[in-house]
């Protein structure tokens, strides 16, 4: 142990004996270990977020999205999808169309988002944690088309499952431009089809109904041109392989997206968050870390005479400082340690206990996602490293600058 580590600890557990400097050196110890257990819990809280954020897209998205540079609709070159589909890695493709069309059921009716998926998409499974009734069906044994609605579009229109007398009516406008007025039917073409089953994942997928591409293409008019292809990989294949492999295969023209960026938008607002959040959290423990600048500075005036018996003894200017400087260190790595023990301790406790509830049903989770990352701890831990420097070297040097050495001896 150095000489300078050996006499702070002394100073330290000394003047914890006097009760001023004893009590502004005990706040600022408590003030930094809250703050490093609140950084530490709030940015394990985000982690969770985005992750919990990332098995809601799991849930519906795809791992690969390809859609068209220019414009919403393109069509497949011959033996592009075949292709497609005979890539290392990829498990299925599904073509697919997606626009705004009106829903009509009994009296009811809203706009909702129509997604018109061929048959691979029931064999995807991702829906399936999703279901809250009926089941992940797109077409009867006779041919009938189903559709998959969200909760919020079946609450809207009042959809029952269990009725088989209602159906559910899709509107979407004609291409005719000779047609003037939107207020007459003929101003739209219609298809029915039977509600087969509702999913809940969150709120942004809530005006959702999930149709038999045939149906859409032929409501929407569309034909052979599709709006996006769905990739879902297999679970051993290497996302970022498959992708190189696609934009070799299609080229400039369409865009390749995995499944976070498809939701970069979202994924960056969290991290900003966490970054303005982390910013904020460091100028509270500096804040709270204050409080030893002045226990340093008065402890400076205490053992001024014990300064000067060091320097009459050889010591450096350096030594001094640093003797204060491991004095602020103690006290803030104490606070520091014990906060991060807290915050981690928190942590665990939520994650297996779920001690605080979202206050709301979902489908995946019941409590608060955490997510503990130590390079979150890491980064807690240097930022109270620099406090520490930034609040602890001016009392340092002037306490090694406070003895007139001339005088000595």
């Amino acid at each position: 142990m150095n000489l300078s580590f050996r006499i702070a600890r002394r100073y330290f557990f000394s003047h914890n004996k006097r009760s001023f400097i004893s009590i502004i050196a005990l706040i600022a110890m408590i003030g930094v270990g809250v703050g490093t257990m609140a950084m530490v819990v709030v940015l394990s809280v985000f982690n969770g977020m985005e992750d919990l954020n990332r098995q809601i897209f799991k849930t519906f998205d795809a791992d690969i999205n390809v859609t068209p540079v220019e414009g919403r609709r393109f069509v497949l070159k011959d033996g592009v999808l075949q292709k497609i589909k005979n890539t290392a890695g990829v498990a299925f493709v599904t073509q697919v169309i997606e626009d705004n069309a009106l829903a009509r059921y009994r009296d009811n009716q809203m706009v909702v988002r129509l997604k018109g998926v061929d048959s691979t998409y029931e064999r995807r499974g991702q829906l399936d944690t999703a279901m809250t009734e009926g089941v992940l069906r797109l077409k009867g044994e006779n041919g009938t088309p189903f559709a998959v609605v969200a909760d919020g579009v079946r609450s809207s229109l009042l959809i029952s499952m269990n009725d088989p007398l209602s159906a559910i009516e899709l509107w979407y406008p004609r291409n005719d431009r000779r047609t003037l007025s939107l207020t007459s039917p003929d101003a739209f073409d219609q298809v029915t089809v039977r509600p087969g089953g509702t999913f809940f994942i969150e709120s942004r997928y809530d005006d959702f109904v999930i149709a038999p591409l045939s149906t859409v293409a032929s409501l929407l008019q569309y034909g052979k041109q599709l709006t996006s292809l769905e990739v879902q990989l297999q679970p051993e294949a290497n996302l970022e392989s498959v992708q190189v492999q696609l934009e070799k295969l299609l080229g400039n023209s369409f865009l390749i997206k995995n499944r976070d960026e498809q939701n970069a938008d979202l994924l960056r607002a969290i991290r900003v968050e966490k970054l303005f959040v982390t910013i904020t959290l460091a100028f509270i423990i500096l804040v709270a870390a204050i409080n030893i600048f002045f226990s340093l500075s008065m402890l400076a005036i205490e053992k001024k005479e014990d300064v000067r018996m060091l320097f009459a003894l050889g010591a450096t200017t350096l030594l001094v400082r640093r003797i204060f400087l491991s004095v602020g260190g103690i006290v803030a790595l104490t606070g520091a340690v014990l906060g991060l023990i807290f915050g981690v301790a928190l942590c665990w406790a939520q994650q297996k206990y779920g001690l605080v509830s979202m206050g709301m049903v979902s489908s995946l989770v019941d409590a608060y996602p955490i997510k503990l990352v130590w390079s979150d701890v890491l980064l807690t831990a240097f930022i109270i490293v620099l406090i520490t420097i930034a609040v602890s070297y001016i009392p340092a040097r002037r306490a090694a600058q406070g003895v007139d050495t001339s005088q000595i001896g």
